[in-house]
């Protein structure tokens, strides 16, 4: 399988995740990220025995877009204390389900997941073992009773843009977990991860990758490509 690779050094690699793919190993033993990361480096780079490839955060099997992987253990190491102190920055793009009654607002819930379920539960206030979970989202454009949302994600919590969404009335569309409509014809959640901004591990170098979901794919399709572009540099 082809993973487009939007930047490569040294220390880090930066792909464009295609949907449907685990971030790791899981389960269903399918395909996933890390594996054909560490099989495509091995065969490129000719490197005998196991190559080193580290996961700094994960996205939903069924979500595209960009996603930063460290090819060393102190890269991972520094990438992932970026992460736990939130200066890893991610924004979003989805398509939901109607328009939210606030077209710009900043959500803050608290949320508790289900392991045995793999779900997560939203609460308004705190609860007994929840997690706050902050982002921000602006509407930009609607089309067929749907709307293109731009997201900044201040935690990174399980489920989290999907389940806030979900609590204010506005399921992502293709969502089976937590949407209310369910589009037969639409095979991934209408979610996609379009930048990720984070100080380079070694030189330190501030650095931003991006990513635009393919425009000619229902649900994207209900948008033109200045449109997704638009959405996509607004919290940037």
């Amino acid at each position: 399988m082809e993973i487009p690779i939007i930047y490569e050094d040294n220390h880090i690699i930066v792909v464009q995740k295609p949907p449907g793919i685990p971030s790791q190993e899981d389960e269903t033993g399918d395909a996933d990220m890390l594996t054909l990361l560490k099989e495509d480096i091995k065969i490129r780079y000719e490197k005998p025995g196991n190559v080193y490839l580290g996961l700094v955060h994960r996205l939903d099997r069924p979500v595209g877009g960009a996603m930063l992987f460290a090819k060393t253990s102190k890269a991972a190491s520094r990438l992932s204390e970026a992460v736990r102190s939130r200066s890893f920055d991610k924004t979003y793009i989805c398509v939901v389900e109607g328009v939210p009654s606030t077209l710009e607002a900043d959500l803050l819930h608290y949320i508790v997941k289900d392991t045995r379920k793999n779900q997560v539960t939203v609460y308004n206030a705190p609860t007994q073992d929840s997690k706050d979970a902050k982002l921000s989202y602006k509407v930009l454009h609607q089309a067929n009773g749907r709307s293109l949302v731009a997201i900044k994600l201040y935690t990174g919590r399980p489920h989290q843009i999907r389940a806030q969404m979900a609590h204010i009335g506005c399921p992502l569309v293709g969502d089976q977990k937590y949407g209310k409509v369910v589009q037969q014809r639409y095979s991934q959640i209408a979610l996609w991860s379009t930048s990720i901004t984070v100080a380079h591990p070694t030189t330190k170098e501030p650095m931003s990758f991006q990513s635009i979901p393919p425009e000619q794919q229902a649900p994207w399709s209900l948008f033109s490509l200045q449109q997704l572009t638009q959405a996509a540099q607004y919290f940037l």
